[in-house]
Parts: C-alpha cells; sequence; structure tokens
C-alpha cells in the first residue's frame, strides 16, 4: 500500500458500534410494542421515519439524547484516531441514517475524524420531525440484486477504487456487494458470528482480498493497525 491513497470503509450498527442504532431507539424510547404492531405493515425504513405514527410525541432533542447513550468499545475509538493520525482517509457507508450516525459520532468525538458518511438522508420538517429518506428514490432501482433497494454500498462508496486500496469493516448481508468488488491487496474485515462473515466462508473462492476476521474491539483495532 505504500504511496497509494488508503481509504478505510467502515459499517456502522455492529460494526463501528455494537448494537443497531435504530433498535436501540425503538426499544430505549419503549417503542417496542407498537413497532411489532406496525412492521408487518410497513418496510422497515418507512417505521423509522418519524413522519410516520410510530415516533409521536418524540422530539428530535428525545432521539437525540437516546442516541448519545449508545456505548463505543474505547479501543474501537483509539483505532479511529491512529488510522486518522497515519494518513487514512476514513468513512462510514451504512443502512443506518444520517442524523443516527452523526449525533453518535459526534457524542463520541470521532465525527470530525471521517471524510464522508454515506447512509440515508434526513431532515427535520416544519414541526420538527425528524424525518428519514432512502439513499437512492425507490422507484428507480439501482440495479444490484444483492443489496437492498434503497442503497447498494458499492455503488454509494467505492467511486475512487481505481486510485486507492480498500479496508472495508463489516457485519451485515449488506456488505457482501462491496467485498466481492474489493481487488488483490484490498482488505477485508468481516465480523465473526454475523452474516457477512457467513457468507464469505460459504464461498472464499469468490473473495480476492485479504480476509481478517475479528470478533470485539480489541481485535478490531490490532488486526487493523
Amino acid at each position: 500500500m505504500v504511496g497509494e491513497k488508503v481509504v478505510i470503509v467502515f459499517d456502522f450498527d455492529r460494526t463501528l458500534i455494537d448494537d443497531d442504532s435504530d433498535r436501540w431507539v425503538v426499544e430505549n424510547m419503549g417503542l417496542t410494542h407498537l413497532f411489532n404492531q406496525l412492521r408487518p405493515t410497513l418496510p422497515w425504513n418507512a417505521l423509522m421515519d418519524d413522519g410516520g405514527a410510530a415516533f409521536t410525541g418524540k422530539t428530535v432533542e428525545h432521539i437525540a439524547e437516546c442516541l448519545k447513550q449508545v456505548p463505543l468499545h474505547p479501543q474501537t475509538i483509539s483505532a479511529i484516531q491512529s488510522a486518522h493520525d497515519l494518513g487514512c482517509d476514513l468513512k462510514v457507508v451504512s443502512d443506518a441514517n444520517q442524523f443516527y450516525i452523526k449525533t453518535i459520532l459526534k457524542h463520541h468525538g470521532l465525527y470530525i475524524y471521517f471524510s464522508e458518511v454515506i447512509t440515508n438522508p434526513t431532515s427535520v420538517d416544519g414541526e420538527g420531525r425528524l424525518r428519514i429518506f432512502p439513499y437512492y428514490d425507490m422507484t428507480s432501482f439501482h440495479g444490484c440484486n444483492l443489496c437492498p433497494p434503497n442503497l447498494c454500498k458499492i455503488q454509494a462508496s467505492m467511486s475512487e477504487k481505481r486510485k486507492s486500496r480498500f479496508i472495508y469493516l463489516g457485519d451485515e448481508r449488506g456488505d457482501y456487494c462491496p467485498t466481492l468488488k474489493l481487488d488483490k491487496g484490498d482488505h477485508v474485515m468481516p465480523r465473526k458470528g454475523f452474516p457477512l462473515w457467513d457468507r464469505l466462508l460459504s464461498d472464499p473462492n469468490l473473495l480476492k482480498a485479504d480476509y481478517h476476521e475479528w470478533s470485539n474491539g480489541e481485535e478490531l483495532e490490532s488486526i487493523l493497525l
């Protein structure tokens, strides 16, 4: 990698943080029962959109205070700081949303280390409600059959692929597509025991990048650095 730009791409839920930010908000704001009732009728992104019935009476400030309680492993924090100090370009690519990710990273003093956060966009409407939108227009499918219709992580995150070497950390099914596009000399770090790890092990011959599994913050830091 000497002389080449090194880009480190982190998934967010269950990679940068140990929990899932959507589920953290649902459970810690006492919305689990209501979400379970609404889940059969709406896609997940629509459920998390504060324009729906599930977040009635919950303000953006309530949601932000809940998100600030999300813990980050201290060695994940130090790994991010060290990688940035080494000159790596750090990005987040996630099927969470802009407000959740930005709130958590800012609270832990980490937002400044990332050049880009690629995720579902958000805004606050005239009534002060948080609105969450798909990264891609759901009516114009991006054409990748490995990814959900709202976000293909490879198309969103690797526009500079030819000029850079990539290290990709992830855990979920949506991280499978990007890892298949990595080349020899790139690195993938799947979290052990999670869906990405299972899929990569099921057919390792499809992977051209070097493979490094990890389980917790200590291993993430030591392997990454």
